[in-house]
C-alpha cells in the first residue's frame, strides 16, 4: 500500500514562511507526479502544485510566485516552500500521487497563517 506523510505545518503569520515535506514509501518514487492540494473549511479541496517525475512544476494562480514544489528522488521526498503566506492560506495541505488510476493520500498537515 502506498504510503505518504506530511509533515512541517503549523503557525505563521502574514507574510511569513513555512515548508512543507511529504515522504512517500512503497511506491517507485521518481517516476510519478506528485501534487499538493489544500482544503479549507467549508470549501473544497483545491489544487495547489504538480511536479512531473521530471521536474516539470505547475501552480494554482493563487500561489504563483509564492510557493515552490520541488522533490528529491533520492529520500522519496517532495517538497513545498511556501512564502508570504497569506490568511487565506489556511488550510489542511495534502500530498497526492495517482497509480494505476488510483489516488493516494497523506494524512494531511495543518497551515494556519494568522497575526
Amino acid at each position: 500500500q502506498v504510503q505518504l506523510v506530511e509533515s512541517g505545518g503549523g503557525l505563521a503569520q502574514p507574510g511569513g514562511s513555512l515548508s512543507l515535506s511529504c515522504v512517500v514509501s512503497k511506491i517507485a518514487f521518481s517516476i510519478y507526479n506528485m501534487g499538493w492540494y489544500r482544503q479549507a473549511p467549508g470549501k473544497q479541496r483545491e489544487l495547489v502544485a504538480t511536479i512531473t517525475k521530471t521536474g516539470g512544476s505547475d501552480y494554482a494562480d493563487s500561489v504563483k510566485g509564492r510557493f515552490t514544489i520541488s522533490r528529491d528522488n533520492a529520500k522519496n521526498t517532495v517538497y513545498l516552500q511556501m512564502n508570504s503566506l497569506k490568511p487565506e492560506d489556511t488550510a489542511v495541505y495534502y500530498c497526492n500521487t495517482v497509480r494505476a488510476f488510483l489516488a493516494y493520500w497523506g494524512q494531511g498537515t495543518q497551515v494556519t497563517v494568522s497575526s
